[in-house]
């Protein structure tokens, strides 16, 4: 008898918060892999997981996993059914990627996140749960796949982050110990498991920081792993009312591609979006700016205007699209403020900041309003992305095809 994923979770308490470990994460990647050759990695730590479920919850059921298979998934985002292509997603945020690459037809094999709010909204999302620091993760863990995905952490390379280290006296970039350094658990990563295809992104300041040196690290390791790089910087706003550059680079096996893959980036065609077009109809009062806030903002801006920057808060034109959303935004929302007639201006809802990075409305928010700013202001534009993506994936059928013609030639030999 099939039943739904609503049900499972709560008949086994799948509760995703500060307390999560990996166990749960083997659970749900089993539950979604039981069917494929990738359910070797997940079993054993499940089947062990399911047991002490049932133990601690005094089920009645056999614990094995004949009960609970097979599912059906009333999620938003469910697993596709006939994939054409997997997937791993590190870094994964709250699967903005994911949801890109899945709109490809990609089936995703495995997924990695640290923060357990982003951990909660992937799973209310996806029906699954990450596996947690990435640094912990052995790559003979992680399974198989044809494209290895990372929206690898920004702070350490963007100009607000190295900014604010400076200021603070403290390292960025890859001198970063908490973060920097994480890319090279993407590359050791790509190095055991020898994807056909990778793409990662980052902020714009990638490429210019420490006058190009860390980019050039960066290439230099990916190249010598064996890829055929390509990358450019792609900006949002020709998807979304949203101006926000990010970094893309795209990586193809050279023993596999032969060097024969035509990939292009997208080029999108010139785009007139309004930021009206996500603004919901009504608004309640509590994003409207206090008094207080909103005097504190003009007056910063003014004292930064007097020493000739830039800096302070932007007021949106309706008409137009929005300054970066980033993830300090749940603090003011001074980045993007919605004019308002007769009274202070307003931050964006929470809905809103969803669709402004191209989420669809069916995106589940199951974290409060702070996390959720947190967490789009993380994440990435899904257009841009799935445009980027289907690409790839082109590229990937491409492949097969040939692949496919060579054994017809060699057979009739």
């Amino acid at each position: 008898m099939v039943k739904k994923y609503s049900y499972i979770r709560a008949k086994l308490n799948i509760v995703v918060d500060k307390k999560t470990d990996n166990d749960l994460a083997y659970l749900t990647h089993y539950f979604q892999n039981h069917k494929n050759g990738i359910s070797e990695y997940f079993k054993p730590t499940a089947t062990e997981y399911l047991s002490e479920l049932h133990q601690n919850l005094n089920l009645v059921q056999e614990p094995n996993f004949q009960y609970y298979l097979p599912i059906k998934w009333d999620i938003p985002f469910p697993p596709p059914k006939n994939p054409k292509f997997k997937f791993i997603d590190l870094f994964a945020g709250i699967g903005g990627i994911r949801l890109a690459y899945q709109n490809n037809g990609g089936k995703c094999v495995f997924s990695s996140e640290w923060d357990s709010y982003s951990k909660k909204t992937y799973e209310a999302n996806f029906g699954e749960v990450p596996f947690g620091d990435i640094t912990k993760i052995s790559e003979k863990d992680i399974p198989d796949h044809d494209i290895l995905l990372g929206g690898f952490p920004c702070q350490p390379f963007s100009i607000a982050g190295v900014t604010k280290k400076k200021s603070l006296g403290r390292e960025h970039g890859f001198l970063d110990k908490t973060q920097g350094t994480l890319f090279f658990d993407i590359a050791r990563i790509i190095k055991h498991k020898k994807p056909k295809v990778f793409m990662l992104e980052n902020v714009k300041n990638l490429v210019s920081h420490d006058k190009k040196r860390t980019f050039k690290v960066i290439t230099e390791t990916l190249s010598e792993l064996g890829y055929s790089l390509y990358h450019k910087v792609l900006d949002g706003k020709y998807y979304v009312p949203q101006h926000r550059e990010r970094i893309i680079i795209v990586g193809f096996k050279k023993s596999i591609f032969k060097g024969k893959e035509s990939f292009e980036f997208p080029q999108p065609k010139e785009a007139h979006f309004a930021i009206t077009e996500i603004l919901e109809p009504k608004v309640d009062e509590k994003y409207t700016l206090s008094d207080k806030l909103w005097n504190y903002l003009q007056e910063y801006k003014k004292k930064h205007q007097s020493k000739g920057n830039g800096f302070g808060f932007g007021l949106t034109n309706l008409n137009g699209i929005s300054r970066t959303m980033s993830a300090r935004y749940y603090k003011d929302g001074a980045e993007i403020l919605i004019p308002q007639k007769g009274k202070n201006p307003r931050r964006l809802t929470p809905r809103e900041c969803a669709r402004l990075q191209g989420f669809p409305d069916e995106f589940i928010i199951p974290v409060s309003n702070n996390q959720a700013y947190k967490q789009f202001g993380n994440s990435v534009v899904t257009p841009l992305i799935q445009a980027v993506a289907k690409n790839i994936v082109k590229e990937l059928q491409n492949l097969n095809e040939c692949c496919r013609k060579s054994d017809t030639i060699s057979s009739t030999i």
